[in-house]
């Protein structure tokens, strides 16, 4: 099983389409006794929150969003963890709003926090 993301901060690799999260979004993960919460912001989500489960190295959560032109958003997001060659996590996910259309997968790698 993958290390803990208690304490890790995380960022898409790439970006998703206009009004999403995207490179300039970081999640602050928390990790306790196979439950776990970020909160995350940038780039056109002004504040977010996911909350949820870990089963071994897949994370299933609810995430919710307020964007920068007011608008709130929420979906559902499954995800499997594993570890780089250089030791950092990567989460590959499979994501699907509830609030509106739309569904797709995402890359989030954990970066260093800034010092």
């Amino acid at each position: 099983m993958a290390r803990s993301l208690d304490g890790l901060l995380l960022a898409p690799v790439a970006d998703q389409a206009p009004g999403q999260v995207g490179t300039r979004t970081r999640f602050a993960y928390q990790e306790r006794d196979g439950r776990v919460w970020a909160a995350y912001e940038g780039g056109d989500v002004v504040q977010g929150h996911l909350v949820g489960t870990r089963s071994g190295d897949r994370l299933d959560f609810r995430y919710v969003q307020l964007k920068t032109d007011g608008s709130t958003s929420s979906g559902h997001c499954v995800s499997t963890v594993s570890e780089l060659p250089d030791g950092r996590v990567r989460l590959d996910e499979t994501w699907e709003w509830e609030s509106q259309e739309g569904s797709g997968t995402s890359v989030v790698e954990e970066i260093a926090a800034p010092a």
